[in-house]
Order: C-alpha cells, then structure tokens, then sequence
C-alpha cells in the first residue's frame, strides 16, 4: 500500500484524520518511538480504508508532558475542498495509565472545542472512533490503557458557523465523516455525482425530497420521508431543480436550515458562501413585504447571523410571518428558475428549520411519510 501526502492537490482529509493523527503522534513521542521525516517535517502516518491504506500527515509540534502524558499538534488540511475547518489546529492528548478491568483499553474523551451529546459523550462518529481503534489499541503495552484527548481550540467559535446544535452536538465541532478524504460538497465533482444519483432515483420515484446536507438529510429522515426519496445537494440546489425537471420529476420538496436555505428567496440557487451571502439583506426584504418598520430593518442589518436575527425578528412577533413569506418566495423563485432554464413545471414544497432541528414552516404539501403523494 502506498502513503499519500495530504498536501497533494488531489487530496484533502476530513477532521477525524488529524484528530488521530495528533492522537498518534503524541502516543509515539510517549512510547519514544521516533516520527519520521518528510521534508524537514515530523509526519505519522494514520491508516484510514483499506483501499486507501495509510496517509502520511504532517505534526506540527509535539512534546512529553510527564512520564506518563503528551501532547502533539496538527492542523487541519481539506485539500482544494471549501471547509470551514481549514487550518484548524487540532490537538491531540495522551495518558498511558495503568488497565482497569472495568473500562475499555481505548478511552476518547472531548477537550475544549470538541462538542458533547447531551449526556456528556463526545461527538465523535463510529467511523472515527474505528479510526483511533485502528492506529492506537494494537500498540498499547500490556497492562496499560490509554486515555486520549481531543483539543480543538477554535471548535467554539467555529461551531456557530454550523447548525451543530440542531442535532444535539454542544460546545464544539464534532468529529463525523464516514471516509477519509473529504467530500467535495462544492466542487463539480459532486455536482456530478449528485446528478448521477438523482436519475438513479427517478428511475423509481417522480417525486423527491431535495436536502440541504446531512443536517437537512435527518431532518427529512425524522419527517418519516423514505430514504430513497431523499437527495443531498449540497450547494447546487438551482442546476439540481432543473436537472430533476428535465428528467421527468413531478414534484420536488426541499429542507434545509433557515440560515442556509433561505438564499434562494433572493435568488442565489449555489448556496455555497464562496459564491453569494445575502442573507440578511433577503430577510431585511421580508420584514419590509411583511409590513415591518425601516427602524426594524435597520437593526436586522446590524446582526452579525440568521440566528440572530431570527431571535430579533421573534421578539418582535415576526419571525413566523417573516419565515413564511420567505418560503412562499422560494417556491416562486424556484419555479420561475426551473421554467426559465428546463421551459417546465415542477411542484415544490419548502420546509425550514432552526439550529434546534425543529421545523419553523413548511409550505407546500410537502412528500408524506412512506409516500410520494402530489404536493
């Protein structure tokens, strides 16, 4: 098997990966088995699938803490792909200590910046944490189990960039993915794939559930919407919809997070922030369409989020007016896109949620549980 450099500008690895990286790195310096060099760098190599095998990441720093504990750091590298964890250190901590018959060899705890569960767990995928098994237990002495921390020092802040909360990761970024190597959400790449797998879905079903990444996807999933029915499209929802029309599809319902989804209402159909963020300025419109005071939209503008403003706009009794008229709008502007550029019609539900998971409005009939009925 053949190693591959994070660096190749093929590649990028998602957060998990460094997070053992740096976990695996420090336990080496502990144990005083020597990193090798790549370029005037400490690297370590971290296995990941097996047909991937193993890939070599750079350690920035690493250091013995006590006879017992290190600690190493990496940083974060997606590679060509957007991501918001680009550059993130990410540190990793480490305690050999003596084996307790009644806990586990491989212990993962959540350190600052890393979210919890609401029962204290950390947040951690069962594909990462098969991850840290695959590097960490086989070399733990006999005797002994290992204690590793996971430290993300700018998680916080980035998590609220996220819709984290809406399903339950507290405090921090989670450590998901269930793959090494990142999806590239906004590349043409996955606009290609998604392509290929909508018309693998309207081979069986005319009628689908448009979902804004997997926040959007559990959402749709909680809704009882079958999971054949239901499309992730990333940032490309506008050549989505008119590829859907095109092939046939009658109907189409889309989820996503308010702060996200709403884009469309001022007729940004990629939703990537790279490439339009007009958020504030769609819901300032809104509130003025709504009957909303010019005082009021002053103040919308003001706030530095969705979320923020959302929570004004509640304050004022609002938000439910605001929100709904914004999904009317989405269904307009997303019908005249799809007539505009497929010359057909296309029936389209809308429903938005907050960073809470929970379902703020829904417009449209919308696809039933089980079913694919007219929306």
């Amino acid at each position: 098997m053949q190693d591959s450099l994070p660096s190749s500008p093929q590649r990028g690895y998602t957060l998990p990966v460094f997070a053992v990286a740096a976990a695996k790195a420090a336990f080496h310096h502990l144990l005083k088995i020597p990193l090798p060099q790549e370029g005037g760098c400490p690297v370590v190599a971290v296995q990941v699938e097996p047909e991937v095998g193993s890939v070599r990441i750079p350690v920035e720093q690493v250091a013995t803490l006590s006879e017992n504990t290190a600690l190493a750091i990496t940083r974060s590298d997606p590679g060509p792909h957007l991501d918001l964890t680009r550059n993130t250190p990410v540190w990793g901590w480490v305690a050999l200590e003596e084996k307790d018959p009644t806990a586990p060899p491989l212990l993962l705890e959540a350190g600052e910046g890393l979210g919890r569960h609401a029962d204290g767990s950390p947040a951690i995928s069962a594909y990462a944490r098969r991850l840290f098994e695959v590097n960490l237990l086989a070399g733990i002495p006999e005797g002994y189990r290992l204690r590793v921390r996971i430290i993300l020092p700018e998680g916080k802040l980035l998590a609220e960039r996220t819709s984290n909360a809406a399903f339950g990761v507290l405090e921090g970024l989670a450590l998901v993915g269930t793959r090494a190597e990142v999806e590239p959400s906004a590349s043409a790449e996955s606009l290609e794939q998604a392509r290929q797998e909508l018309q693998q879905k309207l081979e069986q079903h005319r009628q689908l559930a448009f979902c804004l990444g997997s926040h959007g996807q559990q959402v749709a999933l909680r809704q009882g919407i079958p999971a054949e029915q239901i499309l992730r499209v990333a940032n490309w929802v506008g050549p989505l919809l008119v590829e859907a029309a095109l092939r046939g599809a009658e109907a189409v319902h889309l989820i996503g997070y308010h702060g996200k989804l709403i884009k469309l209402a001022g007729g940004i159909f990629t939703t990537s922030s790279h490439v339009a963020d007009a958020r504030l300025e769609i819901l300032v419109a809104a509130l003025i369409r709504c009957g909303g005071a010019a005082e009021q939209a002053r103040r919308l503008l003001e706030l530095g989020t969705v979320e923020a403003a959302v929570q004004y706009l509640e304050s004022l009794g609002w938000a439910e007016p605001v929100l709904q008229a914004l999904a009317c709008r989405i269904c307009e502007r997303a019908a005249a896109y799809v007539q505009k550029y497929a010359g057909r019609s296309l029936a389209l539900a809308v429903t938005l949620f907050d960073r809470q998971g929970q379902v703020c409005v829904q417009v449209g009939q919308g696809l039933k549980p089980q079913s694919a009925q007219t929306l």
